[in-house]
């Protein structure tokens, strides 16, 4: 069983208007309100392509209820840690072509008894094969909260996979992660490394630093330049060769994640494989906003080109 942690989850509310200015009033259309966070949108994917998967999180008020059922009655089941205060609401604008304002909240506080609360559950939980850990973490998180979590993981015997744009990553992949999924502003401003896309022999560098400082795996994505795999042994490039219209970009990074895992987690060898759908998903929800419709996730497999760099 493959379970995420989400620390800090939201409502994502996506609306679309035809231009932004300040002073007066804007009518806004399109509205969607969808239960989210970064780890919810990894098992909602992983639920769509056959993996079970089992949501964790801390959750408050009426709309951490909204999440909680919401999730469920998509069919992912949900373990809660319940918390005072009232969970976030994200604002989501479309104002136009390429035009995009991402409001995200900070959230609901915690506290030192929901963080063992969460520890107890997680050290109950004996199907865990993976731990996907993605997004922020909560006001008022201790600081050893992560490190805590990833040591009772691996007590377990479990692997745990890192999607977090904290700079704690530069100290919990010394934890060796099985994956972590930085993008190209994370490497830089977690790990001081600058690469780009098709620039392979910068992308070398940076795989061989990570790889020496603890995670087993690196999925490197550059958003439309492409993304880079690497096992520690070989390194891969994919990129699609189309054009998207971007409608949003909420949820596209979490999707890719889910997709490749939905793959490579069960059969590692099938790098290829895991890349292309990794990145038709990601391209189909940046299309196809939310994660309710991937009709065009099969047409775009086709359309992504996958080379071993070495």
């Amino acid at each position: 069983m493959i379970y995420t942690l989400t620390a800090n989850p939201a409502i994502d509310y996506n609306i679309s208007c035809d231009g932004l200015s300040a002073n007066t009033v804007t009518r806004t259309r399109n509205a969607v309100y969808t239960p989210n966070g970064k780890g919810l949108n990894v098992s909602f994917t992983l639920d769509h392509y056959g993996v079970d998967t089992t949501i964790l999180g801390f959750f408050a008020g009426f709309s951490g209820e909204y999440i909680v059922k919401g999730a469920e009655a998509l069919g992912v089941p949900v373990k809660p840690v319940w918390t005072d205060g009232i969970t976030r609401v994200n604002v989501f604008l479309n104002a136009g072509p390429d035009t995009e304002y991402n409001m995200v909240n900070a959230g609901a506080a915690i506290n030192a008894a929901n963080e063992q609360e969460m520890f107890e559950l997680i050290d109950s939980l004996d199907d865990m094969t993976c731990l996907v850990i993605s997004g922020s973490l909560p006001p008022n998180t201790s600081e050893g909260f992560l490190a805590e979590v990833l040591r009772r993981v691996k007590a377990k015997g479990a692997e745990f996979v890192l999607d977090i744009s904290s700079h704690q990553l530069a100290d919990l992949i010394a934890m060796e992660p099985l994956l972590i999924k930085p993008n190209d502003d994370e490497l830089l401003d977690i790990f001081g490394i600058k690469v780009s896309g098709g620039d392979d022999e910068s992308v070398k560098g940076a795989m061989a630093e990570l790889h020496a400082k603890g995670a087993k795996n690196v999925l490197l994505t550059l958003g439309g330049d492409g993304a880079y795999f690497s096992n520690g042994e070989h390194i891969w490039f994919a990129k699609r060769t189309f054009e998207v219209k971007l409608l949003s970009t909420v949820c596209a990074g979490d999707s890719s994640l889910a997709a490749f895992l939905s793959v490579w987690h069960d059969a590692p060898e099938c790098v290829e494989d895991a890349l292309r759908l990794s990145m038709a998903t990601g391209a189909n929800v940046v299309e196809c906003p939310g994660l309710g419709d991937f009709a065009k996730v099969d047409e775009y497999k086709k359309l992504i080109d996958v080379r071993q760099v070495c």
